[in-house]
């Protein structure tokens, strides 16, 4: 049935521009999204655009019940993921560590992290030559907080990312043989409006000087890295953990 992407979090910034890039290259779009149901219709109709299949699907990452229902639907509507994008993600409280809740900690690591190897894990089901697929690519989402480290305010959300790196890495070489490529990208400042989450919406602007390339990045950056690390001309790229920072 052709190449299906799943893209989660796609209701804006890096995910929207990653389902549009992929449907302007002939994926067929699975679009999650949490609660922006309006932005996701937005995203939906700009991939339909394209002349390819999109299917909306609601959930949040952290719940083992909705990612079931997402590949469930996907499968039904476009047919077999063949690319699976791990964008969705929080930034939790910001703060420092010693006011952290465990309430808060569980929620950013089950959407974080526990989200991610339940997405990747319903994928390779789907995409693992030994299992009857036919491979597929594996991008996750990361971010260079994960070795800046978030200090002060961050650092739980920056702990999450180093996991999502390590994931990365391991899972590479765990699904290689079985035809699967997993990769990450790590963004830098990028102008989303995420900064808005943790009440830094000018973060983008103030931080641009200490980018060596002295302006935060967009979205559709990010997303052309990301859709190339889906194609054929990334072939023999696996296991990589590629920065899109401006040189931060």
């Amino acid at each position: 049935m052709g190449r299906v992407m799943v893209v989660t979090g796609a209701s804006r910034g890096i995910g929207a521009a990653t389902a549009i890039a992929a449907a302007a290259q002939g994926y067929a779009v699975c679009i999650n999204y949490n609660r922006s149901h309006e932005k996701a219709e937005a995203v939906s109709r700009a991939v339909r655009e394209h002349g390819v299949r999109a299917v909306l699907i609601q959930g949040s990452m952290g719940r083992e019940a909705d990612v079931l229902r997402l590949f469930e639907a996907t499968d039904r509507e476009l047919g077999p993921v063949t690319a699976l994008i791990n964008n969705g993600g929080i930034v939790g409280t910001a703060g420092p560590v010693v006011d952290a809740s465990a309430d808060m900690l569980a929620e950013l690591f089950a959407v974080n992290i526990t989200g991610c190897f339940l997405c990747a894990r319903e994928a390779i089901k789907r995409m693992s030559t030994q299992r009857g697929g036919k491979g597929g690519s594996i991008v996750n989402v990361s971010s260079i907080a994960s070795r800046l480290g978030g200090g002060g305010a961050l650092v739980p959300y920056s702990a999450t990312k180093g996991a999502l790196d390590t994931f990365t890495i391991g899972l590479a070489g765990e699904v290689g043989p079985e035809g699967i490529r997993v990769n990450a990208v790590n963004p830098g400042l990028i102008d989303t409006d995420i900064h808005a989450d943790y009440g830094e919406p000018n973060r983008r602007v103030d931080f641009a000087p200490n980018v060596p390339l002295r302006r935060a990045g967009t979205a559709e950056e990010v997303a052309k890295v990301i859709v190339w690390l889906c194609s054929d001309e990334a072939s023999y790229v696996s296991r990589a953990l590629i920065d899109v920072s401006g040189g931060w």
